[in-house]
C-alpha cells in the first residue's frame, strides 16, 4: 500500500504573509490607511470648523514644514535604534496627535493655533516614521523575495489610496470631521499593535557617535554610491515636472473640458493602474531593474502629454492608467534594488537623503505652475513638462554602472 498523502509547499505570497513580514504588512496597510483618511479628513474637519481655506493652508504648511527639516535627524535615528520599536511608538504619537484634534473638533473647541501645533507634532513624527518604513523590510525578507514584498506593499498602498479617502469624505459628511479624525487616531493604534507582533527586528549595535556623525556618515555613504545620486536627481526632475502640473493643471483642464466629475474619474483610473500593475509586480522579474524600471517610468509622462493634447477626460484617464503601470514598475524596482545594495545599517539614512532631495522639489513646482502657465498657457506647460518628464527619466540611463546593476 502506498502513501498518498502530499506535502503542499506554501506559494511565495503566502510564505511572505505567514512568516515575519505578514504582521508588518499588517501594519503597514492599517498604516496607510490611516494616512490616506487623514489627508482628506484634516483637509475637510478644518474647512468643516473654520470656513476658512487659509487656515487649512496654516495647518498643512505646519505638517510639512517639520516633515522636511527632521528627515535626516529621521533616517539617523532609525539605523540606530530599533526600527520597529520606532515604528511603534510613531505610530502611537500619531495616534495621541490625530485623537487630541478629534476631541477638540468634536467639542466644538475649534482653535487655528492649537490644531496648527498638533499638525507640527504630526509632521515631526512622519519624519521619522519614513525612514524606519523603508529601512526594515530587508531586516524581514531575504533577498530574492524583495520585489516580491515591495510589490505587495505597494497593492495594499494603491488599494487604499482608492478606499480610504471615500470613507474619510462619508464620515466627515455623515458623523462630522471631529469623528473622521478619531477613526484616524484608532487606525493608528491599530498599526502600532501590529507592529508589536513583529519578531525578530534586529537592533543596530550600540555606538558612542553623536546622532549629527550619524547624518554627516550618512551623506557619506549617499554621495559614495552615484548611481543613487543619479536616481534621486532623476526623482527630483521628475516631482518638479509632474507634481505641480498634475495637481493644478490637470483639474484645471479637464474640468473646461469635463466638468468636475471628470477630473475625479481620472484619478480613479489612474489609482486602479497603480493597483493593477503592483499586483502583477508580484511576479514580474527584470534582470536589470533599474534599467527596466526607468524605461517602464516613461509612461507616467503620458498622461500629462494627453491634458495638453486633448484635455478630454477619457483621454487623460487612459493615459493616467497606463501612466499608473509604468510608475508603479518604477517605484518597486527603485524600493527593490535600493534594499538590496545599500547596507542595512545605512539604509534609513540614505533612504532619507533620497526622500528629501526629491521631495524639496515638490512646493517648488506647485508654486512656479500657475505663473507659467499663466505666461504661457496651461496646454503649453504640460506638453513641455510631459516631455521633460520622459527625458528625466531616461537620463540617468547615461550611466554604465545603472545600467548594468542586476536584482
Amino acid at each position: 500500500m502506498t502513501d498518498t498523502t502530499r506535502t503542499t509547499e506554501p506559494t511565495p505570497i503566502r510564505r511572505l504573509l505567514t512568516g515575519r513580514f505578514g504582521w508588518f504588512f499588517a501594519g503597514r496597510t492599517v498604516d496607510r490607511a490611516g494616512t490616506s483618511m487623514t489627508t482628506v479628513a484634516l483637509a475637510l474637519a478644518v474647512l468643516q470648523a473654520s470656513g476658512h481655506a487659509s487656515d487649512l493652508g496654516i495647518v498643512l504648511a505646519a505638517n510639512m514644514i517639520p516633515t522636511l527639516a527632521l528627515l535626516l535627524v529621521g533616517g539617523a535615528v532609525a539605523d540606530r535604534v530599533s526600527r520597529r520599536v520606532l515604528l511603534i511608538t510613531a505610530n502611537l504619537a500619531s495616534a495621541a496627535t490625530m485623537g487630541t484634534m478629534a476631541a477638540i473638533l468634536i467639542s466644538d473647541h475649534y482653535n487655528l493655533a492649537v490644531l496648527a501645533g498638533l499638525s507640527l507634532i504630526n509632521g515631526a513624527v512622519s519624519a521619522f516614521t519614513s525612514p524606519a518604513l523603508r529601512g526594515i523590510v530587508p531586516e524581514l525578507v531575504k533577498q530574492p523575495d524583495l520585489q516580491r514584498a515591495n510589490a505587495l506593499l505597494a497593492s495594499t498602498q494603491s488599494t487604499v489610496r482608492i478606499i480610504a479617502p471615500t470613507i474619510a469624505s462619508i464620515l466627515v459628511a455623515t458623523a462630522g470631521g471631529g469623528w473622521a479624525l478619531a477613526v484616524d487616531a484608532l487606525s493608528y493604534v491599530l498599526a502600532a499593535l501590529a507592529y508589536t507582533r513583529i519578531p525578530g527586528a534586529s537592533r543596530p549595535p550600540t555606538t558612542d557617535q553623536t546622532l549629527w556623525r550619524d547624518v554627516i556618515e550618512g551623506w557619506s555613504t549617499f554621495r559614495a554610491m552615484r548611481w543613487v545620486v543619479l536616481m534621486t536627481i532623476s526623482f527630483a526632475l521628475v516631482n518638479a515636472f509632474n507634481v505641480g502640473p498634475w495637481n493644478v493643471l490637470g483639474p484645471l483642464v479637464v474640468s473646461q473640458h469635463s466638468g468636475a466629475l471628470g477630473w475625479g474619474a481620472v484619478q480613479s483610473v489612474r489609482a486602479i493602474g497603480l493597483l493593477v500593475m503592483s499586483l502583477l509586480a508580484v511576479k514580474m522579474v527584470l534582470r536589470h531593474p533599474l534599467r527596466g524600471g526607468l524605461i517602464w517610468g516613461t509612461l507616467a509622462g503620458l498622461p500629462l502629454l494627453a491634458i495638453g493634447l486633448s484635455g478630454q477626460a477619457w483621454v487623460v484617464a487612459v493615459a493616467a492608467f497606463i501612466g499608473g503601470l509604468g510608475f508603479t514598475v518604477a517605484a518597486i524596482t527603485w524600493e527593490t534594488t535600493l534594499q538590496a545594495s545599500v547596507p542595512t545599517s545605512s539604509l534609513s539614512r540614505v533612504a532619507a537623503y533620497d526622500n528629501l532631495l526629491s521631495y524639496l522639489a515638490i512646493p517648488l513646482s506647485q508654486i512656479a505652475v500657475g505663473p507659467l502657465a499663466q505666461a504661457y498657457g496651461a496646454r503649453q506647460v504640460s506638453i513641455v513638462c510631459g516631455i521633460a518628464y520622459i527625458a528625466a527619466c531616461l537620463f540617468p540611463l547615461a550611466s554604465r554602472e545603472l545600467r548594468n546593476i542586476k536584482s
